[in-house]
């Protein structure tokens, strides 16, 4: 099976578990678990059995220890995740508001991954994959973009194939060089996997249909544009249709598209119809906001196929 390599941030996350406003209080909160929107990611990846790993840099403390160990658990190649000597692993606190929003404080940049760099170990890493899944929230520093780029020529100049999840807020697009980086991405990528909105930032369209046909003029294979509880809609050359979202009762939402977009990519690679993917991904996306924790929602094939099974005997 294709080997799927990802680069990214690595995070603890520490959540209130009580919803509100922000941290202005002394509250009660529950953690740490394992995170960072590209470890769910390739979490979930090895969970589903392909072969995996990441590029990414902890510290040498607890946090970095508890991300590595659940990743190689879970099958993750972690011989390219680097130790930082000096820098503390970085770190996501996170609250619920009563409308579903959450609020975050965040140590990424200023954390061991504000260290990462593609090293000799993360370039063999490269060396045997035959795919790049990028995470636009990954691109907080000029080296991680150098990094990315320099694997995803790796990759393509190979014959592989990369997909690229843009997960970033409008505003971050102001920063210098953001935007420029992205629309390079996106313009090599095989599998573009957007949130909604997202879609509309890469494309001159004001509207999603033309967006998509604009997109995908420009190289792209297949767009998966995702919607949470909405469900989510697959366009490629040959057509369109939508997935609605499997009903579940949420206990978490983080976490969610990060395991929708690492069924997808799997079952793609794999070779299965896109009908049949799509249905997967919602799937895992459905499984994941049912646990509480970014990764304990990570389903196995069988997790998957016993879901899927269940929701349809409920159909009938």
């Amino acid at each position: 099976m294709k080997k799927i390599v990802t680069i990214g941030e690595i995070v603890v996350e520490v959540m209130a578990t009580q919803p509100g406003r922000g941290f202005l209080e002394p509250l009660a909160l529950v953690g740490p678990f394992p995170s960072g929107a590209p470890a769910i990611f390739i979490d979930q990846v090895g969970r589903l059995g392909q072969p995996c790993g990441m590029i990414g840099r902890v510290g040498d403390d607890d946090f970095g220890r508890i991300n590595t160990r659940r990743l190689a658990a879970d099958g993750v190649d972690v011989s390219a995740i680097a130790v930082d000597p000096e820098a503390a692993t970085g770190s996501a606190f996170v609250r619920y508001r009563d409308d579903g929003d959450r609020d975050f404080v965040f140590n990424i940049r200023h954390s061991a991954n504000g260290g990462l760099a593609l090293d000799a170990a993360g370039r063999a890493l490269i060396a045997g994959a035959d795919h790049l899944h990028v995470m636009g929230s990954s691109l907080f520093s000029p080296a991680v973009v150098a990094a990315t780029e320099e694997a995803v020529a790796a990759i393509k100049g190979k014959g592989g194939t990369v997909s690229f999840d843009p997960n970033i807020r409008r505003e971050l697009l102001a920063l210098p060089g953001m935007r420029a980086a992205l629309t390079a991405l996106l313009a090599r990528c095989d599998l573009f996997l957007p949130s909604g909105p997202e879609l509309l930032l890469f494309a001159s369209a004001g509207d999603e249909a033309g967006a998509v046909a604009e997109i995908l003029s420009g190289g792209v294979r297949a767009v998966v544009v995702k919607r949470g509880a909405a469900g989510a809609d697959y366009h490629d050359a040959d057509g369109s249709f939508s997935q609605a979202a499997f009903p579940v009762e949420e206990l978490d939402p983080t976490g969610a598209g990060d395991c929708f977009g690492a069924a997808f990519v799997v079952f793609w690679l794999r070779g299965h119809p896109p009908a049949e993917t799509l249905r997967y991904a919602a799937a895992a996306g459905a499984r994941a906001v049912t646990r509480r924790g970014p990764m304990e929602g990570a389903s196995t094939r069988a997790e998957l196929d016993a879901f899927l099974a269940t929701t349809q005997e409920r159909a009938r």
